[in-house]
């Protein structure tokens, strides 16, 4: 026999053996389809509408049930009860967030939203509070969402698009953006394009082979660079609040890390130090900057689809709010429409349809199987947003998905586009409030009028991996 295929039989047979033994050596993991050795299941997964391949297994192998995403198992979660189960009732233990590879090589796997154990433990904590100190949730920072709306709404005057991210920049830098300032489309332009690289082919096989991460061109380094690029404008930034620092009168989020950082700094175990305020600074800048204008791109887009749904919201603001004062976050309790079409367009668009892939912290025993610390978990949320018990025809946009017989608002417990429990999104209430008030502002103040057929629209996602991009389209705000 050739040796070539002496060495190829060889081998096969020992990533067999390691494919068996992670499967059965290391706990009782839910059951899936038979993995390939080195592939695992990628053959039988789209990576370009990854929650639809979900959905297919899940019908065949039940709520909970385990894909080899490459070599290693990850642990899929599908429908409202699995993922409350884990992410609720079992929240500490399924509260990991796996490893991602361009990530970890951007921040060291410091920050926020990809960090684990004590890091993000102390570094969530801070970051809740401050943010809190600074207003969220209060009225003090409902009176920067209404300043920066008006802002929004004067810009719209002028041109035909802006980015509502001045909120958030405001609490970590202290001072917002012009919307035509070039280091502020700069960085808009990276935070967009990395929203849509972790999505795209490149990314995804380095998170199933890390390993590839420094040889695969294309994508994974240009996120990578763009996190660079966005990190050394935020050093910029800190060295200039290091030259001016009032520790007694700390000015945004980067002066309250700066203190934090004194404090500890004869603490050889802090998590407060320089790289993790830079990582951290991205994280929430990304988080408050990317989700939520995309998610106000994708709603106008659905408006423009909807003129008769628009139509109601405008009807609804008339009566309620009228036309001589800016909307407020008071009024959203007497306007039961405009709040449904909110939640409505959050549902529909399923922004991050398998949230962000979480770990389990220890070894977990979970209905009938058992789990071994690490292995990565993805639970499916589009499978909550889209239950079909729920959410009679999901598939189509519907504002009546939360209304009762009687027009009042209908909660859900299944409405959890911020995902849910100990990883649920920092700035959820901040995204509330800006997605509520914006579209309230923009409508009091404009018809949105497309450029093409309204049969013609499309809103089906550009891109739908990890995070879903509406399409590219034009439309103009012809002032009430």
């Amino acid at each position: 026999m050739d040796l070539t295929v002496v060495l190829v039989l060889c081998l096969s047979l020992l990533l067999l053996f390691s494919l068996w033994k992670q499967s059965h050596g290391r706990g009782n993991l839910p059951p899936g389809p038979t993995p390939l050795p080195i592939l695992g299941n990628i053959l039988q997964i789209d990576f370009k509408n990854i929650n639809k391949s979900l959905t297919e297994l899940s019908k065949i192998y039940g709520p909970v049930f385990t894909v080899y995403l490459g070599m290693k198992p990850t642990v899929v979660l599908h429908g409202y009860e699995a993922v409350k189960e884990t992410l609720i009732d079992l929240g500490e233990e399924f509260s990991g967030r796996r490893r991602m590879p361009v990530n970890v090589k951007a921040n060291k796997g410091l920050g926020v939203i990809f960090s684990n154990g004590k890091t993000w433990k102390d570094t969530r904590r801070f970051a809740l509070m401050t943010l809190r100190n600074f207003g969220m949730g209060k009225r003090s920072i409902e009176e920067r969402v209404q300043e920066e709306a008006r802002c929004l709404v004067e810009e719209l005057r002028k041109t035909n698009g802006a980015a509502p991210c001045n909120v958030i920049c405001s609490v970590i830098f202290q001072n917002r953006f012009e919307y035509r300032d070039a280091d502020f489309l700069i960085l808009m332009e990276k935070f967009n394009e990395n929203f849509k690289l972790a999505s795209s082919l490149g990314v995804q096989i380095c998170n199933m082979f890390p390993i590839l991460t420094d040889f695969m061109p294309g994508s994974p380094n240009k996120a990578i660079k763009n996190i660079i690029y966005i990190k050394n404008y935020i050093l910029e930034k800190v060295k200039e609040h290091q030259e001016s620092l009032d520790i007694n009168n700390p000015r945004d989020f980067i002066d309250c890390f700066l203190i934090k950082m004194e404090q500890e700094k004869n603490n050889s175990q802090s998590e407060f130090i320089i790289d993790n305020l830079l990582a951290t600074a991205t994280d929430l800048f990304a988080a408050g900057t990317e989700t939520t204008s995309t998610t106000l791109r994708y709603g106008l887009l659905l408006l423009l689809k909807h003129p008769e749904v628009a139509a109601k919201v405008q009807e609804e603001i008339e009566s309620v709010i009228g036309r001589h004062r800016s909307p407020c976050m008071q009024d959203r309790s007497r306007m039961p429409y405009t709040d449904a079409v909110v939640h409505e367009i959050q549902r529909y668009i399923d922004l991050v349809p398998a949230s962000l892939p979480h770990a389990v912290t220890c070894d977990v025993k979970f209905r009938n199987y058992l789990i071994p610390k690490g292995t990565p978990i993805l639970p499916s949320l589009s499978s909550v947003l889209h239950d079909k018990k729920e959410f009679p025809n999901p598939e189509e946009f519907d504002p009546g998905h939360f209304l009762d017989k009687s027009g009042n608002f209908k909660r859900s417990d299944y409405f959890m586009p911020f995902s849910t429990g100990k990883r649920a999104c920092v700035g959820e209430g901040l995204a509330r409030m800006e997605l509520f008030l914006f579209l309230t502002s923009i409508l009091q103040n404009f018809t949105l009028k497309p450029h093409v057929d309204v049969k013609e629209i499309d809103t089906s996602p550009l891109v739908s991996g990890i995070g879903r991009v509406p399409r590219f389209y034009k439309l103009s705000f012809i002032p009430v």
